[in-house]
Formats: C-alpha cells, sequence, structure tokens
C-alpha cells in the first residue's frame, strides 16, 4: 500500500511539473496563431470485432468471438474571450466462448463538459468549471458463471462539479486543469449494493436477527482536490494517440490517498472506414476493497484484501464512421 502511495505521488509531482512548464515546448508543430472560433462537432460510431476458432488444432484453443460498438460525439464553442466543450462516450462489448456464458467486456457511459473564461488575452490560462457523468449499462459480474451482480446501472455513477483554472487556450491537442474545488458524489441506486456498503458508501445496519434497521446509503459525497491533463494529436500519418489523466484526493478522508484514472488509446487509421484500436485504462481507488467481510452481529467491516489497481487492455479491429463527413456530404 505505501508503495502504490509512493508510486501516485511521485507521478502527481511530474504531473505537476508539467502544468508548470511551457508544454508549448513539447509539441513539433506551433501553436495556431489565430483561433479558429465558432461551433465544431464531431459524431462516429464504430464496431470492432475479434474472432478465434479451432478445428484440429493440437495445441488445444477455445473458440471464442468477441464485440464492441462504441459511440463519440462532441461539441466544441469558442470564441476570443470564453469557450464551451461537451462530449459524448459510449462503449459496450459482449464476448462469448465456447460451452460459457455470454460475457461484458466493456460498459462505459461518460459525459463531460466544461466552460472556460479567459484570464487575458496575452494568458493560455482560463478560470474554468467542469462537469463529469460516469456510469454503466448493464449489470457487471466478476465471472460469466456468476449470478450476483457487483455492479449495475448508476451503481455506480460518479459525479465530478468543480472550479479551477485550465490551460490551453492556444493549444488545441493539450490541456490541463487544476481544481482545488471539486465535489465528487458517488451513486449506489442499488438496495442490495447499498446495503453492502459497496463503492464506499455507508453499509445497512443489521439488529441481532439479522434484520435490517438501516438501509445502506444511496450516495456517498467527498471534497477535494482533482487535476486532470489530456492529450490528443496524431503522432504519425493516420495514427491518433489519446491520453487521458485524471487525479482526486478528497480534503476530509484520507487526505492524500489520490484516486487515479488514467486512459491511453492509439488509433490507427486502415483507410477512411476500417481502423485498429490499442487501448489502455488504469484506475485506482481508496474506496473500493477487494474483498470484504462483514460481522454478522454489529455489521463492521473487516477488510481482508485492501484496493488494489485496476488494469484494463483493449486491442481490436473495426469499422468506424464519421458521421459528421457523411451529414456535410449529403
Amino acid at each position: 500500500m505505501q508503495n502504490i502511495k509512493k508510486y501516485v505521488l511521485g507521478f502527481t509531482f511530474l504531473f505537476s511539473l508539467c502544468v508548470s512548464a511551457q508544454p508549448d515546448s513539447l509539441f513539433l508543430r506551433k501553436p495556431q496563431s489565430k483561433l479558429s472560433l465558432g461551433w465544431n462537432t464531431e459524431k462516429e460510431v464504430g464496431f470492432f470485432l475479434n474472432q478465434v476458432s479451432f478445428s484440429n488444432w493440437n495445441a488445444g484453443g477455445t473458440n471464442s468471438i468477441s464485440a464492441i460498438i462504441s459511440g463519440k460525439a462532441s461539441a466544441k464553442y469558442k470564441e476570443e474571450t470564453y469557450f464551451w466543450n461537451s462530449s459524448l462516450n459510449l462503449r459496450y462489448g459482449l464476448n462469448k466462448q465456447e460451452k460459457q456464458s455470454l460475457f461484458k467486456t466493456e460498459d462505459v457511459i461518460e459525459v463531460v463538459s466544461n466552460f472556460g473564461l479567459e484570464k487575458s488575452l496575452e494568458s493560455n490560462w482560463f478560470y474554468s468549471a467542469r462537469f463529469s457523468f460516469n456510469t454503466q449499462f448493464a449489470n457487471g459480474y466478476s465471472s460469466p458463471d456468476d449470478e450476483n451482480p457487483i455492479s449495475r446501472f448508476m451503481a455506480p455513477g460518479y459525479v465530478f462539479l468543480g472550479a479551477g483554472m485550465e490551460y490551453g487556450r492556444h493549444i488545441e491537442r493539450f490541456s490541463v486543469y487544476a481544481s482545488p474545488l471539486t465535489l465528487k458524489t458517488t451513486f449506489v441506486l442499488d438496495e442490495e449494493l447499498a446495503n453492502q456498503g459497496a463503492f464506499g458508501v455507508d453499509p445497512a445496519i443489521y439488529d441481532m436477527e439479522g434484520n435490517i434497521i438501516k438501509k445502506g446509503e444511496n450516495t456517498r459525497q467527498e471534497f477535494g482536490v482533482l487535476l486532470t491533463g489530456q492529450f490528443e494529436d496524431e503522432v504519425f500519418d493516420n495514427i491518433k494517440l489519446n491520453s487521458r489523466l485524471r487525479l482526486y484526493t478528497d480534503y476530509l478522508v484520507n487526505f492524500g490517498n489520490v484516486d487515479v484514472d488514467w486512459e491511453v488509446n492509439l488509433d490507427m487509421k486502415v483507410n477512411k472506414f476500417v481502423q485498429a484500436t490499442l487501448g489502455s485504462h488504469l484506475r485506482y481507488d481508496h474506496d473500493i476493497k477487494s474483498e470484504i467481510e462483514t460481522n454478522e452481529v454489529t455489521n463492521e467491516e473487516i477488510v481482508v484484501e485492501g484496493p488494489k489497481i485496476q488494469w484494463k487492455q483493449l486491442l481490436g479491429v473495426g469499422v468506424v464512421v464519421d458521421l459528421e463527413s457523411i451529414i456535410a456530404g449529403s
């Protein structure tokens, strides 16, 4: 646990150095001297498919097929003195292996919106307010044969709302946001999971006979510091890199325990429609325990195994359709 804190705090320190530096020097291309004002919108849908099949294969193996459907939309509005950016990200994936039940591999609902007001005409800094929302579509299970869900729609759901400063007025590809005033709300709108105290909410209280005296809480609120950084650019011809990092720590409870959410995607465009994607998603949340036992008499939570670093990797080839270009061409 101490090593994890050292790694996270060390990464936070390096991230803060990047904030204090001039990011213009990080890019080979010069920032745009003239701002592109008005609306800029993007819409795309994608379908990725992976399949493995064996017939008389002496090394053995299991037939499987997996698919992911995705949708992205963004709307960015910019004027001389302010901007407003909003984005919607949807992903859902399934995997089917021979002689096993259908199993979910990807499930994301994400909405992000931020508003910025310029500090001065000569500065790249903005006063900024940011909102983000995350949840999932369907029930999640620890294994394909498990009948007890460990997550559901809005269990959890996360809302971040805060105000601070953002860097990146003249650099479309890079931005850094720092907020010392951020409210984080965790929703667990499933009674069974709330009674278990899932995702950090207060669990239910039982009497000696196992009857519920007080139901588990459906929400948990935290107030702390949020740092985010995002980089998006075409690093090589037809290869786009998108990296987004979010660091959060609560003032009131366990200050210094940093929640980390870091997603990196490399999109490699083969032609107008075919695209390969390599992705990595790393998470660490101090409130999500790996294994918890509850005392049946006192309902006291006993942490058998604490929080762990969560990591998900994705490699897929599929079809991506740019709806904006189709609409513009019609």
